[in-house]
């Protein structure tokens, strides 16, 4: 079932997202759900408070050639176990901030742990889009935009934007 994406001003995205505790059915539906809202939206990565749940679970598939094979992640309480000191700076974007994007500098490479929907401990070494796109959706599980790495005039400007987004989508 696809869900609604909140989007930015919206308090629900600055909270940090609680750990998931037990992996019950209704979380296994939630994460199969946010695939499916990615994949239509059309994204890479989506955190589950961006659907105004604040648990720590987070879905990504940075594969992006047509012909290749999808690689849906689900990951239930993912944390960073290790980054590289080599940094890297990439053009991101976010569902909840639409069609807004801005360089951000983050590690180059990044090992992160995580429960796979069967509750199995996992560990990957994660580079390029794909760190890019797990830190990015990490933040958000800590209450973190990628638009709070921009300067304040930025900031205020993509906000300022959205503020108006929303105004035009409560009309229509």
């Amino acid at each position: 079932m696809k869900r609604s994406i909140i989007i930015h001003p919206d308090p629900r995205l600055k909270k940090p997202a609680a750990p998931v505790a037990d992996l019950s059915d209704d979380l296994r539906r939630l994460a199969g759900d946010m695939l499916e809202t990615m994949y239509d939206a059309p994204g890479i990565g989506l955190a589950a408070p961006q659907v105004g749940v604040l648990s720590r679970l987070i879905v990504l598939d940075c594969v992006k050639d047509e012909d290749a094979e999808p690689r849906p992640l689900v990951m239930f309480n993912p944390e960073v176990l290790a980054a590289s000191e080599e940094r890297k700076v990439y053009e991101e974007g976010c569902l909840s901030i639409p069609d807004q994007y801005a360089d951000v500098e983050r590690p180059a490479q990044v090992r992160v742990g995580w429960l796979d929907r069967d509750g199995n401990p996992r560990e990957e070494e994660f580079d390029g889009l794909w760190a890019v796109c797990v830190q990015h959706e990490i933040d958000h599980l800590n209450g973190k935009l990628f638009i709070d790495y921009l300067g304040p005039m930025k900031r205020q400007m993509i906000t300022r934007k959205m503020q108006k987004l929303k105004r035009e989508m409560a009309r229509s």
